[in-house]
């Protein structure tokens, strides 16, 4: 598809059923303001739009919001991401039915075939019948898409000019209307003023019409079909923008000038002969837009219900195919019971994902109200909208090497609005809608609240009943064990936890397996050896199993030094094949309930985006565990250990690790706390060294307390000792989240082995890695020659 096919695709959307059935409730919460409203919606969605375009340029393919966030964080966001992005997709699509059934029934009367307040089989009413047509189309579109038919590009251009066409006819005879009236202006600004439910009023309908703005994810799911995608897909988001946001401000302004409260028109809406055209366009409801059209375009009924109907049948079959994909791709990611991802023998489509799809769209559409039926898919596309934005951000530190074609300018300040912006306009909504408990006219915000709510919820039983028990099998898959050995004569029974060493050069062994066995004798741990052998994204991983020998080497030497050093201990040791280094380890780590990974580091990187390396860091963020970064130094008894220290969790899990290694080496430890020479700091600096002191209760101490600059302070000190151990800092998480800037200087600057230590402090931790997480599908290669300290020259292994 071209840069004109690709754009008008999301124009369609954006100018799909939601400006005929949503204008007029829109119009009713803010008054003459909606104009305004829309001018602001379209300031919101931009910073959405930018980091679609950067992503949706970089990953030219199906899955939009879903894929990106299932590959930069860590569960249960992906799931979360595909189970919104499922509902989001199939309520806009429920929204979509009721509003075809409402056009299609008004179309009907209108034309004679049936009269107002009929009653068919005298049981039929108005309301009932817009609900069964609303049943017969998704069933319709759901056989289609059973079928594998579906709207091509041009065909969605061609049915994107006519709705175009027909809007621009209703905005020339709105304006004209408008222009024509006595004292128009009093229309907007004197009943009784511009904004007349307020600020609330405003916000509460950008929020009932953002669903308008969700555009983009239909742009970036059609990636792979695009001519230069890296070129046109942030065209196509920012030329669809620019189209639709005057659009519908001057829909909203022709519709709140052009219309007149004529009798018939008041009584229909309960309202009184000088009631204001807001209000009636409000309590029109999804009806306001067509009769306003009545007014003043010849033939605007017929004219704008056709308009409507091509949209929401064009609406509907778009969105049909959109939910029932994503659930399909989320039952072949496990996510899903397997029923989602069987594929029809002969119509080779996702048939069960389809007509689950179907029977949700139809459950939404026939027991919600229109009004909450839209605040749901509004407040689940802001959802996936926030964790996009957020993914963006997380990609810049994650994925250095994506070839962006784009990139959102000012970093991170675009997304980070953004998130904002769209997180304030759910309370407003809602508050808007009514959050009155029950059922009725003022209880929409309470319903689309209790909807969302119970979906959610829905979301974390089947992740943690089925989703997250699935995962393990994933992880083998995503980086098999091809080899596992265990050390002669150990039991592993009586063990409280576990230590992973991975490694990877046969020359590291002796140095990371001595820390190893003086923390598993004092946390009572049996200890993993892994070493990971890597083979490209576009290699079958069984073929990574000729490359293993390397590997072999290095647990055999693990093995055979456990045996001979430290026989008493339990040690295993395997061998996995991944795409990627930092995955493998990370899935060890699940799988195998590890409590604390030990990584060895070289202590330099090469590039200013990556802190310690691209593996480590990865591990470091993401690992649900204790961590230790041990960088290689010289090969040497421990006699002398230095703890700087600043107070805090994981300057007491640093000195637990010194207590751990010094208890069996009889090592010295000086406890150093750096001051910046106030009297007030240096009392808060006794008391820190009070405390990091009683932990090391046993062991010979020595407590320091001076005065200057801190990195340079350490370094120094660090000379007299062996080994220097520290616990990482605590920065805020829009920061590098690995250990923190002075802990990763001391690593670089220090000749002797520096050990850093990070504890998983729970929910903390859980928060941090929500925001650093990371789930690579396309790891260049050349990343991996900087992740350890240990890895051959040849680059083939890595750990």
């Amino acid at each position: 598809m071209s840069l004109f096919d690709i754009t008008f695709i999301g124009v369609g959307a954006m100018i799909g059923a939601g400006v005929f059935a949503l204008t007029g409730f829109a119009a009713g919460l803010a008054g003459p303001a909606l104009t305004l409203a829309f001018f602001l919606n379209g300031f919101v969605a931009l910073f959405t739009a930018v980091s679609y375009a950067e992503l949706g340029a970089a990953f030219p393919e199906a899955g939009g919001g879903y894929l990106w966030v299932k590959e930069a964080l860590v569960d249960p966001n992906g799931f979360y991401a595909g189970w919104m992005s499922w509902f989001a997709h199939a309520v806009a699509c429920s929204l979509y039915a009721v509003t075809f059934g409402v056009f299609l029934t008004e179309f009907i009367v209108y034309s004679g075939l049936l009269t107002e307040g009929f009653a068919l089989f005298g049981v039929i009413d108005r309301f009932l019948l817009d609900k069964v047509l609303a049943v017969l189309m998704v069933s319709l579109f759901a056989y289609i898409n059973y079928r594998g038919a579906e709207e091509t590009g041009k065909a969605g251009v061609i049915v994107t000019g006519i709705k175009v066409v027909i809007l621009g006819i209703f905005v020339v005879f709105g304006i004209l209307a408008t222009v024509n009236t006595p004292n128009w202006p009093a229309k907007f600004m004197s009943h009784p003023s511009f904004a007349p439910n307020g600020i609330i009023g405003i916000i509460g309908a950008m929020g009932f019409t953002y669903i308008a703005f969700e555009g983009y994810e239909i742009i970036v799911q059609s990636g792979e079909e695009v001519v230069d995608p890296g070129e046109n897909i942030p065209k196509a988001v920012f030329y669809s923008l620019l189209i639709v946001v005057p659009i519908y401000i001057l829909v909203a302004f022709a519709a709140i000038g052009g219309i007149s409260v004529v009798p018939e028109l008041a009584e229909q809406a309960g309202l009184g002969a000088d009631a204001p055209t807001w209000q009636l366009l409000g309590n029109l409801g999804e009806l306001g837009i067509i009769e306003a059209a009545g007014q003043f375009v010849p033939y605007g009924v017929p004219l704008l219900l056709v308009a409507g109907l091509t949209a929401t049948m064009s609406a509907l079959n778009a969105t049909v195919y959109s939910s029932s994909r994503v659930s399909f791709a989320m039952g072949r990611d496990r996510a899903l019971p397997g029923i989602f991802e069987r594929i029809h023998p002969e119509k080779r489509t996702p048939h069960w994902a389809i007509l689950l799809s179907a029977i949700l769209i139809i459950a939404m559409a026939v027991t919600l109200p229109i009004e909450s039926v839209a605040a749901s898919a509004d407040i689940m596309f802001i959802l996936l909208f926030v964790q996009v934005n957020w993914t963006v951000i997380k990609m810049r530190k994650t994925h250095p090497d994506l070839p962006r074609t784009f990139e959102v300018p000012y970093m991170p300040w675009p997304p980070l609005i953004g998130i904002v912006l769209q997180i304030l306009l759910t309370p407003f909504l809602l508050s808007a809608l009514g959050l009155e408990i029950g059922l009725g006219a003022d209880s929409h915000g309470f319903i689309a609240l209790i909807t969302t709510v119970v979906w959610m919820g829905i979301g974390i039983a089947v992740y943690y009943g089925y989703s997250n028990r699935k995962e393990e099998e994933k992880l083998e898959e995503e980086a098999p064990t091809v080899a596992s050995e265990k050390a002669p004569a150990t039991e592993r029974a009586d063990r409280d936890q576990r230590i992973l060493v991975p490694i990877a050069n046969p020359e590291s062994v002796e140095q990371l397996m001595r820390t190893a066995f003086d923390l598993a004798e004092e946390r009572n741990a049996d200890i993993e050896v892994v070493s990971v052998t890597t083979v490209p994204p576009q290699t079958p991983l069984s073929e990574g199993r000729q490359f293993v020998s390397g590997e072999r080497e290095v647990i055999n030497t693990a093995l055979d030094f456990a045996n001979e050093e430290r026989p008493e201990i339990p040690v295993s040791a395997k061998i996995r094949i991944g795409h990627d280094v930092a995955t493998a380890i990370l899935n060890t780590i699940k799988q195998d309930d590890v409590d604390l990974v030990l990584l060895g580091w070289r202590g330099r990187t090469h590039r200013q985006d990556i802190v310690l390396g691209s593996n480590i860091d990865r591990v470091v963020t993401q690992a649900r565990c204790d961590v230790l970064v041990e960088r290689i130094g010289p090969a040497k008894d421990v006699d002398s250990i230095l703890v700087p220290t600043a107070g805090g969790p994981h300057a007491e899990f640093a000195a637990e690790i010194a207590h751990a290694i010094a208890v069996p080496n009889e090592a010295h430890v000086e406890v150093l706390y750096v001051t910046d020479g106030d009297d007030i700091d240096d009392e808060n600096g006794e008391q820190i060294l009070n405390k990091t002191t009683a932990v090391l209760e046993g062991v010979e101490t020595e407590r320091t307390l001076v005065s200057g600059d801190i990195v340079d302070e350490i370094v120094e000190r660090s000379i007299e000792h062996d080994v220097t151990i520290i616990g990482a800092s605590r920065e805020s998480l829009l920061q590098q989240l690995v250990f923190g800037a002075i802990p990763e200087e001391v690593g670089r600057r220090a000749k002797h082995t520096v050990i850093m230590a990070k504890r998983d402090l729970g929910i903390t931790s859980r928060i941090t890695r929500w925001f650093s997480g990371y789930r690579r599908r396309r790891n260049a290669s050349q990343d991996s020659d900087d992740s350890l300290p240990d890895q051959p020259s040849d680059g083939q292994s890595n750990t």
